[in-house]
This record gives C-alpha cells, structure tokens and sequence, in this order.
C-alpha cells in the first residue's frame, strides 16, 4: 500500500549506532533493520507499509492471501458461503484464540469490519463501505451483508487494516491499544514498543498456528541510514534489513555471509503532484511535466537497471494491468512550449525529498536537472521522514517522490485510494475527477471479468491523460539475511512470511 516514510525520531539513528555487536546471536529472536519506525498499532488509522508489514505479524485476517501473491486462502474463516444473489457471505470462524487466551468470536469479527467501514479516523473506510451489516449470528458464524454484489470483497478481507481485533481490548481503550496491543490475533504478540528505535515482538503461544512459528521473537529495529543499516548486517548487528539500496546490491551479493533476496513486488516508485497548487491544477502542465523526466535514465541510474519504467499506477504483472497503456514520450523542448503556451514558462517547484534516503536523493537530483532542461526551476526541500509525511497530508509541497505496494490482489484497493477516495485527498494528490471516481465505483460492482477489465483500461487510460501522477518505474523487493536465517521471505503484496522464519 503506500507509502512513503513516516514518523521516525532523530534518536532512532543514534540507536542503530549503539547495537551491540553480539546483539544478532540472541537466540531464537530474529532482528529486522528497517528505515522507520511504526506510526500506530492501530490497523485502521495507517495506510502505510512500515505499519502493514507488522500487522500482518501481529494480526490476523478472516481471509489471507497465499506465499506466492496469487490467490486467496483461508485465514481466520476457515470456510464461507456466498449467497445466490451474490449479496450475503456466511463466514464460518475457526477455533481460535487471542494471546490473552480469550476465543476469537464472530462478533470480534464483525466489530472490526465495522469499525473500518464507520471509525471517523479510518483512513479505509470507502472500500468497506459497501457492506450493509456485518452479525455474529453465532459465536462461530459471521453473516455479511453487502449492498450490492461486489467482485473485490473477498480480497479486501485480506487487508491487514481490516485484521480482526479483539472488541473488548479496543473498547477498553482505542489510545492504549494503537501504542500497545494488549490481545493479538497472529503470531506474534508486541512486548513493548520504542518509539523511535524498535518494536519488540513475542511468540504468541495461543496462535492457531503456533506450531509453525520458530522464533521466540522478533525485533524491528529503526536504522533510517541505508549505508548503516546495511553496515550493521555485514557486521552482524543485525540478522537481516529490508530496503536494500540498488548500488549496494552486487557488493552484498559477494559477500559469502549473507543472501541477497530479490522478491517479486507490487512496488511501483511515482512522482506525487499537488493538483491544488497553482499552474499544477493544469493538466497540460502535468503532461508537460511528465514529458519532461527521462524515466529510462532513472531507471538506468538510480535502480542500476534492476528496475523497469512504469507505464500505470496498476503493477505489471497485477491483475488488470493495461501493459499497452500510453507514455509520454521524452521530449524537453516540447515540454518547455507546452509549458510556455499553458502560461507556466516560468514554473518553480517545491521538491519534498526525504533526507538520508539514498535513491530518493538520487532521484531528486536527477529531476532536478531533466526539469531544468525544459525551464522548470525545482527546489529541493530536504526533510526528515517525520516531517515529510505530515507536508504531504497537509498539501504543503508541489512535488515528491513516493512508492505504493499492493496488499491485496484485486486492482480495487490502489484505484479507490488514489484515484476515487475523498478521505486521504486521493492520497495527498488532491486529484478529482468525477468521471474516474464514477468509473471506480462501477469496476467494482461489475462481475464479468471482461467487462470489469475494459473498465480498469478506461480508467488507467484516463488517468495516464490527467497525470494524476507521474508513473517512473517499477522494482523487486530488495532484502537482505544472514546464512544462519532461513525462509526470510517476502510475497508480491510485501506480506514477511516470519512464521516460517527459521535462525540456526
């Protein structure tokens, strides 16, 4: 799903400096280095990896997808039924319990869709609006009704925001439970958090499927630098990091301690554009924009050609990809006379680069310079990723680099969140077509593949023509293990597999 870097503390690089050298032979409690640290253990409230790929840790969902990213499983429904009509899903829950022993009931089930479709701080709930009523019809049974038929549905449920939660352990406190979660639902329960510097998990011992999980425990540990975070697995600091930079991928390769994993992904790098600011509200600018950036050298430069030029906000490789869909060709001069006749000649952007993030400095020097070729002036505001995050939102920025990764399989979820969602202001673009949101309301209505995948053409289609944003490019997940570490594994929708972790 999204996203980008958000909350993380000037003290989480000093605590990375201080790991103990001996701090990755720990037993049993496997340590992941990451950019940033968790903004909220409250599933609802963050639409962000940093937080999803915990959840998924933390939390369970009625229904799961697979290891390989394709197809759906059954989770904590171990069976549903669909009615006839396609309007009415019977989920039948599974024996299960919450780490503080309590059994996992249909109405903790329904409590959490719910909650998704009506919490005032939900940042999903138009996805789930179109569930009529969610019931316990008994402890085990769960009765859904929805207003119309939807062809999504299932796969939303697949959704780490919407994993189920104890009701009596939120309504005992919403603000307690988003900082630390008293009763999880996976396998792993969160021992503590510290803010700034790691997540510390615990084995769940009353995880349905507690016999698989290896490890004793898991530390997500804030390292924002790459370089360092990197440093810190070659010394053994660390068992393993995510985010690998691109320039570091051949070296790491070659060092006979470790494993480079190079994961299938969703993972697709744009150019966010505020739609309300100024000449941007043109859409001849945004195109002009768009033909400004030579793509090809980005991925040449930046990614060292492990990454392809993306050509939709829809992943290749993702149901309903439309590979065919139009690209703006690389042309600088036509940019600057396009611009000149929009009345934009003497364009000067605001660049919001996230500080310490190796590829994002790369990537905004480079823009930098293809913009300068067509007589855009672009100002790099280098920030922290704890402010970043907050500029966007508040629409204080013209440009930025951003990354979105898929968490479920269905097309649904990115299209209604940055292209038909009021609630995040299509996420931060202030986009606004009522043609495109028309669209999106009805692909997911439709029930024949066909026809549901003529629409998602439309609207990639329409999108590309607006220049919601500005597609670059396309790239595998980039991780990398100790040889002690087994099964460190990653799907398409960046779901870690840690209950199949092993650490000898």
């Amino acid at each position: 799903m999204t996203k980008r870097w958000n909350k993380i503390g000037r003290a989480a690089f000093a605590a990375a400096l201080m790991l103990s050298a001996g701090y990755a032979e720990a037993a049993g409690i496997l340590s992941i280095g990451r950019r940033e640290d968790s903004t909220t253990f409250d599933p609802i409230k963050s639409a962000q990896n940093v937080d999803n790929w915990v959840f998924s840790n933390v939390f369970d969902v009625l229904v799961r997808v697979d290891k390989t990213g394709t197809k759906l499983e059954p989770g904590l429904a171990e069976s549903w039924t669909l009615s006839d009509d396609g309007l009415t899903y019977t989920f039948k829950i599974r024996d299960a319990k919450f780490s503080d022993g309590s059994p996992i009931t249909a109405e903790d089930a329904a409590f959490s869709l719910l909650r998704i479709r009506d919490h005032e701080g939900s940042l999903w709930s138009d996805s789930y609006k179109i569930i009529e009523t969610a019931e316990a019809a008994d402890p085990k049974t769960l009765v859904v009704k929805l207003k119309t038929p939807s062809a999504p549905f299932l796969s939303t449920l697949a959704l780490p925001n919407v994993s189920v939660l104890s009701k009596k352990a939120v309504e005992a406190g919403e603000d307690a439970f988003a900082e630390l979660p008293t009763a999880s639902s996976g396998a792993f329960t969160v021992k503590e958090w510290r803010r700034g510097d790691r997540v510390i998990l615990e084995k769940n011992p009353n995880f349905w499927q507690a016999d698989r999980v290896k490890l004793d425990g898991v530390e997500w540990i804030s390292v924002p630098d790459d370089n360092t975070r990197m440093l810190n697995v070659q010394a053994g600091q660390l068992d393993t990091a995510i985010f690998v930079p691109f320039s570091r991928v051949e070296e790491l390769k070659k060092d006979p301690n470790l494993t480079v994993h190079i994961d299938t992904s969703t993972r697709e790098d744009h150019l966010l554009i505020n739609h309300e600011h100024g000449m941007l509200a043109k859409k001849e600018v945004r195109q002009a924009l768009d033909m400004a950036i030579d793509k090809k050298a980005i991925v040449d430069t930046v990614t060292f050609g492990i990454g392809t030029v993306a050509n939709s906000y829809i992943p290749k490789g993702s149901l309903y990809h439309y590979d065919a869909n139009y690209q703006y060709p690389y042309d600088p001069e036509k940019a600057k006379a396009m611009l000149a006749e929009a009345g934009a000649s003497d364009l000067t952007l605001n660049y919001v680069v996230n500080a310490g993030n190796e590829v994002d400095e790369q990537i905004a020097v480079l823009l930098q310079q293809q913009f300068a070729k067509a007589g855009v002036t672009v100002n790099l505001q280098k920030v922290d990723a704890s402010q970043s995050w907050d500029m966007l939102v508040a629409g204080d920025y013209d440009i930025s680099v951003m990354y979105w990764t898929n968490d479920v399989l269905d097309p649904d979820q990115k299209t209604t969140f940055v292209l038909g969602h009021d609630t995040n202001m299509n996420y931060m673009t202030r986009y606004n077509s009522e043609k495109v949101k028309e669209l999106v309301a009805a692909a997911r209505l439709e029930l024949d593949p066909a026809k549901r995948e003529a629409m998602y053409v439309d609207i990639q289609k329409t999108a590309k023509d607006d220049v919601h944003w500005i597609d670059l490019y396309y790239s595998p997940y980039l991780n990398v293990s100790r040889k002690n570490i087994e099964n460190f594994y990653q799907n398409p929708l960046g779901r870690f597999f840690l209950e199949d972790t092993v650490k000898n």
